[in-house]
């Protein structure tokens, strides 16, 4: 009899910890995933070339 109130509690504390247990749920979710990329790419490609170099490089040079 003297352990009696010491297992209720126990008990108690047990449903207690069944009961704060974490649940992990796989759901879908209801609407589709949009992701929205505003991407802007810009791109400049300049090329500066002496009036020497463009002579060397022209096709008259016979370098190519």
């Amino acid at each position: 009899m003297k352990h009696k109130p010491a297992l209720v509690v126990l008990a108690l504390l047990l449903f207690a910890g069944f009961g704060c247990s974490p649940t992990v749920k796989m759901a879908t979710p209801e609407k589709p995933i949009t992701i929205n990329l505003n991407v802007k790419i810009q791109h400049e490609i300049l090329v500066k070339v002496d009036k020497e170099l463009d002579s060397v490089l022209s096709e008259d040079s016979g370098l190519f």
